[in-house]
């Protein structure tokens, strides 16, 4: 996947409301298209944003057995995106099937694998999920799972990116949510960093949602992400 722009998070809750969003631009961009937007316009909307150009992650987090999630993959392959994911606490066997299915229409669509939500805390991990370890020890578990079982690579935080990049190398793709520029609001995310930052360690991709699409001036807000992001990247 050759597209490194950062990925815009389409937060919103109608087709109306993205090409809205999308007309304030007069260039290509990747973005982001999560089950709040997908489940109330379906694949008609992926086809829209296809036909101005854009490069499209498809979020949908998918996590269930393995026979369900591959004929849903099969399903998805169908569709001009270029990007998917599942959720790696389903296991190998899911992950296999996973990428059978997405490939079966489409060998060219990448697909990662959620290793831990950026809104998850080490407490949580602990107290909630029973995970005993530290977050670092848990991302990279669920990495090298993913990386077995033929992923393209991992739905990260930026904190975590270095460590994966050093155990199973720079093209297994990183994927960063969890990005806020500086003197910016967390909202909801707890394992945060700015985009400079993140490229120094290790993220492939960020994803970057409210303080773009939520801006005064997402067109401004967004060229200064992505400049600072592009810089440091290279």
């Amino acid at each position: 996947m050759q597209n490194n722009l950062p990925i815009i998070a389409l937060d919103f809750e109608s087709a109306e409301a993205v090409t809205q969003f999308l007309n304030q631009f007069d260039e290509p961009l990747f973005v982001k298209v999560g089950m709040e937007l997908f489940y109330q316009t379906g694949p008609s909307l992926i086809t829209d944003i296809k036909k101005r150009g854009h490069s499209i992650f498809l979020d949908l987090k998918l996590h269930d057995i393995p026979n369900t999630v591959g004929k849903a993959m099969e399903g998805l392959s169908k569709l001009d995106v270029d990007l998917v994911n599942v959720h790696a606490a389903g296991g190998s066997e899911m992950m296999k099937r996973a990428v059978e299915g997405i490939r079966k229409y489409n060998s060219n669509i990448k697909i990662i694998a959620v290793t831990q939500l950026t809104s998850t805390t080490e407490t949580m991990l602990r107290d909630e999920q029973n995970i005993q370890s530290t977050m670092d020890e848990a991302v990279l578990n669920y990495a090298r799972l993913a990386q077995l079982s033929g992923l393209d690579g991992v739905v990260c935080s930026p904190l975590e990116a270095n460590l994966v990049k050093q155990e199973l190398g720079e093209s297994f793709l990183k994927v960063t949510p969890g990005i806020r520029p500086e003197n910016t609001s967390s909202d909801d995310q707890q394992r945060i960093t700015t985009p400079e930052k993140a490229s120094v360690l290790g993220a492939t991709h960020i994803v970057v949602g409210r303080p773009i699409t939520q801006s005064e001036n997402p067109v401004t807000s967004y060229q200064k992400i992505k400049e600072s992001w592009l810089k440091s990247h290279d």
